[in-house]
């Protein structure tokens, strides 16, 4: 059984679903990418770049078809005009559509090359460009595509297209060889150069994802560690006299004399009421709260806040997995308090939560501080990391964690677990690395400077 990346169940309010992995695609990273505006304006600039040259050549006096060479530039100015002027600029491409589009200037260009030596022409790179921006905004699919036309083209012009020539030189006609062995550059060129945007971009756009899935990882333990503060401090400051009111209301009630005193005690019971209320509101805006005594916890208190969710987790064949916790420390140094950090807590809850997956019988998760750090440490007895992934550990979609039939607390991984944790530890500070031990078992530690995260530390 491999170690993968661990749970990351707060992955799909973005829309992941248990066997939707294709929503994580190549293809799903980079749809919808290319604007209107982009595309015209980089296209502004290829058509002016092209009547920039074809005024120089005419200077220097080259032969070449120049009503027909200037036509092919206007068509393509047309083109863009009417691209600019029946969409919106902001408007995205379909993907589709992006594909005719940069297909077209595929042949614009081809055509302009055809009217001026073909492959004899150095500026045959130029067929480049459009099948590299497909490859940074479009599906392979297309890109593949693309890459083909450019290709095709290139070979073809090798065989069939208008010889350049000076004004008191034949024409120029390199050897066959020769040009097809520029198509064949191009070829290469067009692998290699979209080839490395296409990795660039991918890598990007996968840690894009990944980053916005870990703020909003972050933001929700923030307003949980919130709430939880506010509910309470406002149960330790509201809790006693909401409670006396009450009882002494129906009290009042139940023994009122007059219907006027009983009328006064309901008032207090609604009143006793509305408080609960106006606390229940509290509880849905809680950022501002603040409580000295909840905001921070002892080193100990934090080790079991981590194991509580799983301290009774079951195999649902067989065995328990027992988890426990030791804080230890330098002989003469108290336990320090740390500040309450949902970053922390999340990233271990993670850790363990995945070892206890794929643990034999134990998860051990351990505290340890000295003078000028503390260290948390999960590791557990299972088969450890696979080799494969255990270089990649903390990039963003990095696993081979089965489905929830395959694990024990039902999470299905995506590979963006062990991301989330180590971005969010990192955050407060800490170095976090993972190793397997010997002769079995996986390790997943983080240590921090204490000023990074003791309560009171500068």
């Amino acid at each position: 059984m491999d170690r993968t990346g661990g749970p990351v169940t707060q992955a799909r309010p973005f829309g992941h679903r248990p066997g939707q992995g294709g929503d994580w695609s190549e293809g799903a990273v980079h749809r919808g990418r290319l604007r209107v505006r982009t595309l015209v304006s980089l296209r502004w600039r290829v058509i002016g770049g092209q009547a920039l040259l074809l005024l120089l050549a005419a200077g220097l006096q080259v032969n070449a078809p120049y009503p027909l060479c200037f036509a092919v530039v206007a068509a393509g100015g047309v083109l863009n005009l009417l691209t600019a002027l029946t969409s919106p600029g902001q408007r995205v491409f379909g993907d589709r559509e992006a594909a005719i589009q940069l297909g077209l200037d595929i042949v614009q260009i081809g055509g302009l090359l055809l009217l001026t030596g073909g492959a004899s022409n150095p500026f045959l790179l130029l067929l480049i460009a459009p099948v590299t921006l497909a490859a940074a905004t479009l599906p392979l699919r297309h890109v593949l595509a693309l890459g083909a036309l450019a290709t095709g083209l290139a070979s073809a012009l090798a065989f069939a297209a208008l010889p350049l020539a000076g004004a008191m030189a034949a024409a120029l006609i390199l050897p066959l060889g020769y040009r097809l062995g520029a198509a064949l550059a191009l070829a290469c060129g067009i692998a290699l150069t979209a080839g490395y945007v296409r990795q660039a971009a991918v890598e990007s756009a996968r840690m894009a994802l990944a980053l916005d899935v870990t703020e909003a990882v972050l933001a929700r333990e923030q307003r949980l560690s919130a709430l939880g503060a506010l509910a309470a401090a406002a149960a330790h400051e509201l809790g006693t006299p909401l409670a006396t009111i009450s009882i002494v209301a129906k009290e009042l009630a139940r023994e009122a004399p007059t219907p006027a005193v009983r009328d006064d005690a309901d008032l207090l019971v609604a009143q006793a009421a509305r408080c609960r209320e106006i606390l229940h509101r509290l509880t849905e805006t809680p950022d501002a709260a603040s409580d000295l005594v909840h905001e921070q916890l002892s080193l100990r208190q934090l080790v079991q806040e981590v194991i509580a969710p799983h301290a009774e987790t079951r195999d649902t064949t067989i065995r328990a997995v027992r988890v426990e916790a030791i804080v230890t420390g330098v002989a003469g140094l108290k336990t320090p308090h740390i500040r309450r950090m949902p970053e922390i807590t999340h990233a271990f809850s993670a850790f363990v939560e995945n070892a206890v997956d794929f643990a034999g019988s134990e998860v051990l998760v351990s505290a340890r501080f000295d003078a000028e750090t503390i260290s948390m440490e999960v590791r557990d007895d299972g088969p450890g990391f696979a080799s494969d992934v255990l270089g990649k550990l903390g990039e963003p979609y990095v696993t081979t964690r089965p489905g929830a039939e395959g694990s024990r607390t039902g999470h299905i991984g995506m590979g963006l677990g062990f991301f989330i944790a180590k971005t969010l530890l990192e955050r407060t500070g800490a170095l976090v690395t993972f190793h397997n031990s010997s002769p079995h078992g996986a390790v997943v530690s983080a240590r921090w400077p204490r000023s990074s995260i003791e309560a009171g530390a500068a």
